[in-house]
């Protein structure tokens, strides 16, 4: 059970963009990694007699220093002429910042400190001054923009950095390359998704962040072991069964999203080309998997070793 909560809390780093984007402008810089370690994630391709489309898992939090854009990875990137991620060019605060107000801040009703359990709070608006929030603006925080947050933050304190991440370094290839970038989904929507829960889904997922500040740190490694050794199973057994503890949160987060998406992909053959698609690790992983999705549509995915 607690492994699972901690896997939950973990998994938005491996799920979402956007709540990575907004902790990024809010969190202080990491030190810079000893060494480089060489990585090899997972890697997928659905072809059909003109159309190529390759699969790659992303996380949005790594530490510096991790090689994983090389090998097989690259030469899939390098062969595309379109990169298409969760929410296109990586979003800066000017981005992040209009849809955070609009669907994570509440400008009236009783303060998040005082809906919190009376043996939270106090950890709660410590981390948030830690961070530099202060209470008058924590408070107005939306149960599930606070927890994703602590969450994000709680991992850049601990090395791993939105600048590192996947994303930024497609992103500025696709630049370098002129390549067009587009995205799945927007800001707006995986914000809304949030906002959707109810209000006890969202506390849970604030409290849980709460819980785990200490030991959150330790599990995501885990996480970002399995993601570098190319375990999707694995990978799929840390992060999805601490989503699946919530069945709500498993389909609105999980399954819809890669129905979805196994929908655009399916559609996608229909228009020659080459294209890398880059999503979070966790939509590739697991019994709701976007190939497992694509399957069920009648779409064959391949490995691609390397």
């Amino acid at each position: 059970m607690r492994r699972n909560l901690l896997a939950r809390a973990a998994a938005f780093a491996l799920l979402f963009h956007a709540p990575a984007a907004f902790a990024q402008a809010a969190a202080p810089a990491p030190a810079a990694a000893a060494a480089t370690q060489d990585a090899d994630p997972a890697l997928w391709v659905v072809k059909d007699k003109d159309t190529t489309i390759y699969l790659f898992g992303t996380v949005h939090l790594l530490k510096p220093g991790l090689s994983w854009f090389d090998e097989a990875v690259r030469q899939a990137f390098d062969a595309s002429g379109e990169l298409v991620t969760e929410l296109g060019s990586t979003p800066d605060l000017a981005t992040v910042q209009p849809a955070m107000m609009k669907y994570g801040i509440a400008m009236s009703g009783p303060p998040l400190s005082e809906k919190l359990p009376a043996d939270k709070r106090a950890a709660f608006l410590k981390a948030m001054a830690d961070a530099g929030v202060p209470q008058a603006v924590a408070d107005r925080f939306d149960p599930w923009l606070a927890g994703t947050q602590l969450s994000m933050l709680t991992l850049i304190r601990a090395g791993y950095a939105p600048d590192s991440g996947v994303e930024a370094a497609l992103d500025a290839a696709a630049k370098a390359a002129k390549k067009p970038v587009s995205g799945l989904e927007t800001v707006d929507q995986q914000f809304g998704y949030f906002d959707a829960l109810p209000e006890a889904a969202q506390m849970k997922l604030l409290t849980d962040a709460i819980d785990k500040m200490d030991e959150a740190p330790g599990e995501f490694a885990k996480l970002i072991s399995a993601w570098a050794s190319g375990d999707a199973e694995r990978l799929g057994t840390l992060m999805n069964e601490g989503l699946r503890e919530s069945p709500e949160l498993a389909k609105v987060l999980l399954a819809d999203r890669n129905a979805r998406w196994a929908d655009w992909i399916k559609a996608r053959l229909a228009k020659p080309g080459t294209v890398f698609v880059a999503v979070g690790a966790g939509h590739l992983a697991g019994r709701d998997s976007v190939q497992a999705m694509l399957k069920a549509r009648k779409v064959k995915t391949k490995r691609v070793k390397y």
